[in-house]
C-alpha cells in the first residue's frame, strides 16, 4: 500500500479557474472575462517578438539585465533592485517560499487575488482572509490581524477582482506599523491604469519592509508570453533570486517586455482609451439598474441584487457571445467582473445588460 503524500496544505488547494474563452455552439465571442487588452501588444512588442524566432536554439540570459535596465530606466527604480520572473504570480509564489512555512500566517484581503492564498497554502503556511470595507482595503482590519506567526501581508492596489483602490497615505501607515518581522507585497498588476502612480515604488525606497509586484500581461498586452517582476530591498532581491531558477524566462518573453516597456505612447494611447471607456461602461450600467463602484483598473465590478440575479445575467451574456467573469470564489457571488473591452465590445456587453434587466422588470 502506498503511502506516498504531498505536504501539507497541497490539497487544500482548489485548482485555478482561468478565465473561459469559447463558448460552445457560439461564435462571434467577445472575451471579458481575464482583464486583457483590447488592443494587445505594440507594434514595437510584435516586432521584437517576431525577430527572436531566428534565436530559438539559444538559451536566454540567466540575469535578465537588458530588461530589469529598461524597466528602472521607465519606472524610475534602480535595476539591481529588480526581479523578473513568469508573471507576477511567480514573483509571489517566490515570497511565499522564501518567508513562509509551516506554522507562519499569510495575511490576504477577503477579496483579494486568489494566489495569494493558493502561495500560502504551497508552501505550508496559513492564510489569514481580513474583512475589507464595502469592498476596499481596510488598514485597520490588517493591523489588528497581525500576530507573532504572521510573515507576509499582500495588498493588490487597485485589488482585483474590486477595481478599488487605498491612497499612499494608508499605504504608509500601514507600512510603518506592520510589526518588525512582516514583510509588506503590493501588487501593482493593474497599477499601469492609474494615472501617475508609481505602484508603490517611492514606499519600497524609503522602507526595507515593503515588496512590490508588477506585470507585463495587463497594460502592455503579454498575457501570453507570462512576464512579471517585482521591486525591493536589496536583501529582499538577493534572497528571491536564490530561487529564482536560471533560465524562469524565455529569449521571446525577455526581449518582447523590453520592447514592450519601452513605447511609452502605446501605455499613455492604452490607458486614455480604458479610462474612456471605462467611464461609459459603468455609467451606461448604472442607467439600467446595474451599480458598480468607481474602478481604477481596466475591468469594473457589476453588482446584482442577488446570487441568482447575477448568475441569469452571466447566462444571458453567454447566449449573446459574451464571455465575463462570475467572481463566487472571491466571495462577490452577486457581482460579475466585466473587462473593459473596446468600444464595440463596450457597447454590446452593455447592450445585453439592458435587455437582461429591462427583461427582469417586466416580468412574466
Amino acid at each position: 500500500m502506498t503511502t506516498i503524500t504531498p505536504q501539507p496544505g497541497i490539497m487544500d488547494i482548489a485548482l485555478y479557474q482561468g478565465g473561459a474563452s469559447h463558448i460552445e455552439g457560439v461564435s462571434n465571442v467577445v472575451k471579458l472575462s481575464s482583464n486583457e487588452n483590447p488592443f494587445g501588444p505594440s507594434d514595437a512588442a510584435r516586432e521584437a517578438f517576431r525577430k527572436t524566432v531566428y534565436d530559438l536554439h539559444r538559451y536566454p540570459s540567466t540575469d535578465h539585465r537588458a530588461l530589469r535596465e529598461a524597466i528602472g530606466e521607465v519606472h524610475g527604480v534602480d535595476p539591481g533592485r529588480v526581479i523578473c520572473g513568469v508573471g507576477s504570480d511567480e514573483i509571489i509564489a517566490f515570497l511565499c517560499q522564501a518567508y513562509s512555512g509551516p506554522g507562519d500566517e499569510v495575511i490576504h484581503t477577503e477579496h483579494g487575488f486568489a494566489m495569494y492564498r493558493i502561495s500560502a497554502l504551497a508552501n505550508g503556511a496559513t492564510p489569514v482572509e481580513v474583512p475589507e470595507r464595502e469592498r476596499v482595503t481596510d488598514v485597520d482590519a490588517i493591523l489588528a490581524a497581525c500576530t507573532d506567526r504572521t510573515k507576509l501581508v499582500f495588498i493588490a492596489n487597485p485589488n482585483n477582482p474590486t477595481g478599488t483602490m487605498i491612497g499612499d497615505g494608508e499605504l504608509a501607515r500601514l507600512a510603518a506599523n506592520l510589526p518588525g518581522h512582516v514583510l509588506l507585497v503590493l501588487d501593482g498588476a493593474y497599477a499601469e491604469y492609474v494615472e501617475g502612480y508609481d505602484g508603490g515604488a517611492a514606499l519600497v525606497d524609503g522602507r526595507d519592509n515593503v515588496v512590490m509586484t508588477r506585470t507585463f500581461s495587463k497594460m502592455y498586452g503579454l498575457g501570453g508570453l507570462r512576464v512579471g517582476w517585482g521591486y525591493g530591498p536589496r536583501h529582499v532581491i538577493d534572497v528571491l533570486n536564490r530561487i529564482r531558477g536560471p533560465f524562469n524566462l524565455s529569449q521571446p518573453a525577455l526581449v518582447t517586455a523590453e520592447a514592450a516597456v519601452r513605447d511609452r505612447a502605446w501605455t499613455q494611447k492604452c490607458r486614455s482609451e480604458n479610462t474612456r471607456m471605462r467611464a461609459w461602461l459603468a455609467e451606461a450600467l448604472a442607467e439600467h439598474g446595474v451599480v458598480s463602484d468607481t474602478s481604477t483598473a481596466n475591468f469594473i465590478l457589476a453588482r446584482f441584487a442577488s446570487a441568482d440575479q447575477a448568475e441569469a445575467c452571466d447566462e444571458h451574456l453567454k447566449s449573446e457571445g459574451l464571455i465575463v467573469r462570475r467572481v463566487g470564489g472571491y466571495n462577490l457571488p452577486h457581482c460579475l467582473r466585466i473587462t473593459v473591452g473596446d468600444e464595440a465590445g463596450c457597447r454590446r456587453v452593455a447592450h445585453a445588460v439592458g435587455q437582461f434587466m429591462g427583461t427582469r422588470r417586466e416580468g412574466p
